[in-house]
């Protein structure tokens, strides 16, 4: 290894720490555990903030209280809504951000270690929900999971961009919900003017 890659890797070793401490952090959250039940003021100030700063503050709270829903919800969503692509522009500005502070190599390993730890510890919580909801479709369950795993990533960029100072991560759309997933829910979409959230 030469000096030049030498100071190359120094300079991902913050953003690398900060995504294996984030990794390290995903099988102690409450995966898929409330969902369905009255928003505590933390998850409704954490949707609120996710509607809003995704640029949908007109959106209301939709509290999906069945899985037939949510899955229904999930499974009619168009992908080329608005807010697909509001989420779309956010994670590509991120995206841009985090490949200035790592390497394209050192975000994919991060990202993989992100979803390999994450997929164990939501698979078990959606396999708790599933009972307590009677839910066999497997394909349901896969979708809940993957959308955790999306937000785990949008967290996690978010996370690598506020290196930058001028950057406030707390305030950004993707941590908001990624918050609502440390609070045991599926934020389902926005569909229309509703914000779908299990």
């Amino acid at each position: 290894m030469d000096e030049n890659e030498l100071e190359a890797l120094e300079r991902e070793l913050p953003g690398l720490s900060t995504l294996a401490r984030f990794s390290r952090s995903l099988d102690r959250l409450p995966w898929f555990a409330n969902l369905g039940e009255p928003l505590t003021p933390g998850a409704q100030a954490a949707a609120e903030r996710f509607v809003e700063s995704l640029g949908f503050p007109e959106a209301d709270v939709a509290i999906l209280i069945d899985w037939d829903d949510a899955a229904a919800a999930a499974e009619s969503l168009d992908w080329q809504s608005p807010a697909w692509e509001a989420e779309e522009l956010l994670r590509a500005d991120l995206t841009g951000r985090a490949l200035e502070v790592l390497s394209e190599d050192a975000l994919r390993i991060g990202m993989t270690l992100i979803a390999q730890r994450l997929m164990a510890p939501a698979r078990e919580g959606m396999e708790q929900a599933a009972v307590i909801f009677d839910v066999e479709d497997e394909a349901a369950k896969t979708l809940a999971i993957g959308a955790a795993v999306q937000a785990a990533h949008g967290a996690a960029l978010t996370l690598i961009a506020s290196s930058d100072p001028a950057f406030d991560a707390g305030r950004h759309a993707f941590a908001a919900k990624f918050q609502l997933f440390e609070f045991g829910r599926w934020p389902v979409g926005i569909a229309g003017s509703s914000f779908n959230l299990f």
